[in-house]
Formats: structure tokens, sequence, C-alpha cells
């Protein structure tokens, strides 16, 4: 299916998602948030994609929420779970988690508020030098416990920073991000695609399956109440992994040295 607010072009099994509204600094309308509940929502079920790549056209990852679009107080969500807006936005994060897909974010320029919690709802996060980020929403009179921020910040870089970030509204730029390690790598700006490519590729070395359930696992154990709780589902995924043809094929490779072939699954 064709978007109007960004793109998405297909390369093997990695869906390059890219943000195209650079005169807005892609920033998210109401037209953008039906799109990506719609593109994020199919991929749950969606075999074919095992990786998305997440960036911005333009000048910026993403500037957040549209204010000019917005700012006529109009509501036009008229269910979301009762929360209209707000709670149709949240959907796309909640979406970008549930899918079975990693998702690298490629982050250059601005990537405030929405946007930032794009970049936090991703499994990899790789920034330009240019890369600029924060919890805008505080700046806007509002809370910035919103759109999975409360959630995902301290998680990622510990509860003092993540308390620094979303209090004050300030932005942290690449070379901090990398330090505080909410990003994996900073690279310049025009070497983005190449590292993101480079991810794609090791991602892609991986069985279906193995991935799937590798996201599926991390999440689950993040918020495990206990060691006993995490290693049940580790268990469980390791038998239904291993019950797969590809569990055979990637030892079989391993003693060849060579690249698994690995089958859809």
């Amino acid at each position: 299916m064709s978007y109007n607010t960004f793109t998405v072009e297909k390369r093997d099994a990695a869906d390059w998602v890219t943000l195209n509204r650079p005169d807005a600094l892609n920033a998210i309308s109401l037209e953008m948030v039906r799109e990506l509940n719609d593109y994020f929502g199919a991929l749950f079920h969606d075999r074919a994609t095992r990786v998305v790549v997440l960036r911005g056209a333009g000048k910026a990852f993403c500037a957040g929420l549209d204010i000019k679009e917005r700012s006529d107080g109009r509501d036009e969500v008229p269910f979301a779970g009762g929360f209209g807006f707000q709670g149709y936005l949240a959907d796309v994060y909640l979406k970008m988690r549930r899918c079975p897909q990693p998702i690298i974010s490629l982050v250059h320029g601005a990537a405030c508020g929405g946007g930032f919690s794009f970049v936090l709802a991703s499994d990899i996060r790789i920034a330009g030098e240019s890369a600029k980020m924060n919890a805008a929403f505080i700046r806007l009179g509002l809370s910035a416990c919103d759109m999975g921020c409360s959630y995902f910040l301290p998680r990622l870089v510990g509860t003092s920073v993540a308390s620094e970030l979303m209090l004050t509204g300030r932005f942290i730029h690449a070379r901090r991000a990398l330090a505080t390690g909410l990003v994996s790598e900073m690279v310049p700006d025009a070497d983005l695609e190449a590292t993101g490519q480079s991810y794609v590729d090791d991602l892609l070395a991986a069985s279906p399956m193995g991935l799937r359930m590798t996201k599926e696992g991390l999440n689950l154990a993040i918020d495990a109440p206990s060691l006993e709780a995490a290693m049940a589902i580790e268990n469980r995924n390791q038998l239904m992994t291993s019950a797969s043809p590809n569990f055979r094929e990637g030892m079989q490779a391993f003693l060849e040295k060579r690249r698994p072939n690995y089958v859809p699954e």
C-alpha cells in the first residue's frame, strides 16, 4: 500500500520507511497517524517483512506534533479508546512495540516530542552527528509523560538522566546520546544509510523465528517480575525455535563456516 506522509521502500526482507513531510520537518499530522497506525498494525501478521528501518526526509527526523494543524482545537478522532487524538497517536507506539520486526531508527536533525518517542520505541537507534532529541511536551504546557516517553526513557538512560530531560525539555545531542546509551552509534549524517544497512544485514543473518522471538523475549524480560519469569519465556522461545528446521540449518552452517540458508517460517 502507498502512503502520503511516508514512503516504504522494500529491500529484500527489510522495509525502509522514510517520513516524508520535509517542508514541515516531518511533523506528525492526523493523516500521518492514520497511515502509521495502518502500517505498523499490518506488520504483526507480515512474515515477508523481517526488519524495519525508520528515518526522515529532509533536514530532520521528526519535529513532533504538527502544532499548526492541531492549534484549532479540533479532535477528529471520535474513538481511540475514548482518548481521541491522544489515544490514536499513542496507539502507534504500542504497535511499534507489538510488531515482531526489529525497528532501526536512523536519526538526523531534530527528533522532538512524538518524534523523540518514535526513536525511543525503536529497537536499535543510530544517531547522525546532527541529531538532537528532546521531550518537547513539557515546553508546550503539557506533561513530559507522553507517548511512552516515561516508560522508554528511564529504561534506556536511567532515572536521573530521564528526569533531567523530561523535566527541563532540554535537547540531548548525538555525542551525549551515545555516552548515555540512548543510541548505539554516532556516525556522520552521510553514513547513516550505510550504517543502517550493516545492521539490516546482521539482523537478516538470523533465522526469521529467532529474530521475532528475540524481540518478544527481550521486551518481556525488561518488565519481568523475576529471573524465573524471564527464564520461563527464554525456555519457551528456545523450545519453539529449536523445533524449526532452521535450527538444524543454522547449526550445520556454523560447522561448515558458511552463511545459513534459512527458509521462511
